[in-house]
């Protein structure tokens, strides 16, 4: 008589276990199918008059889709956003704090902030909890230095990057912006928008192909941005929002 593979809970059990086993057994070659986690895809690059980051809009509990549109891209100030992986209510409370204070640095001195003390601001408070708040960041702005783009780990350590990612789906991410990025790209083509590699051309007609963020990567989120901003020396460029 087979026996049950997991330590049995209580109330009813969806695993199927005893079939499962007793499948396998019979078929050697047959191996069952498990869920598959998909997580989160932020990323972020330089070109010659700003800064673009994109991010999708899935946010999951193991293999439970939690939220299809949790908003991953935050703002900082009018020319700062970071995008947030990790814990979704970690990176919110964790770009809320860092909002609040620029704010009140911006009244006090009567100045802009710039992109490199939001970057403080948050590896310093990343640092101080050694991991324990759980929120993977890309800062990206334009400040009166040029733009800038940082990624910032849990633990504190950060880096500026002419390109980054981070996420689950940062593999994939990385790969796409290691073959085709270039020092001082124009704002199109861009890639960070869809399959063919490039953004659509705002004056055309032809519909973006791929599909929606987070459901068609190696490893984890999706390559396809459902987000994605411009920040240029003249102000914000809202991107597509295929939600």
């Amino acid at each position: 008589m087979l026996k049950q593979a997991v330590e049995h809970r209580g109330g009813f059990s969806f695993e199927n276990c005893q079939r499962n086993a007793s499948l396998e057994h019979v078929l050697s070659g047959l191996r069952v199918p498990h869920a598959r986690k998909t997580g989160t895809t932020i990323a972020g690059l330089v070109f010659r008059d700003g800064v673009i980051l994109g991010a999708d809009t899935r946010a999951t509990n193991d293999s439970v889709v939690a939220d299809k549109n949790c908003e991953k891209i935050h703002f900082i100030a009018p020319k700062i956003y970071c995008c947030g992986a990790g814990v979704a209510a970690d990176t919110e409370m964790t770009t809320r704090m860092a909002a609040s204070k620029m704010e009140l640095h911006a009244l006090s001195t009567g100045r802009e902030p710039r992109v490199a003390t939001v970057t403080r601001i948050l590896r310093q408070t990343l640092f101080r909890y050694q991991g324990h708040v759980g929120a993977s960041l890309i800062v990206g702005g334009v400040d009166l230095t040029g733009p800038q783009l940082y990624g910032v780990h849990p633990h504190g350590s950060y880096s500026r990057l002419p390109f980054t990612a981070l996420g689950s789906g940062q593999d994939a991410a990385l790969a796409l912006l290691e073959d085709r990025f270039q020092p001082n790209m124009t704002s199109w083509p861009l890639p960070l928008c869809s399959w063919n590699h490039s953004c659509p051309d705002p004056g055309s007609e032809t519909p973006e192909p791929g599909a929606s963020g987070g459901n068609c990567a190696g490893h984890g989120g999706g390559i396809k941005w459902p987000k994605t901003f411009s920040l240029k020396q003249g102000g914000i460029n809202p991107g597509n929002t295929n939600t």
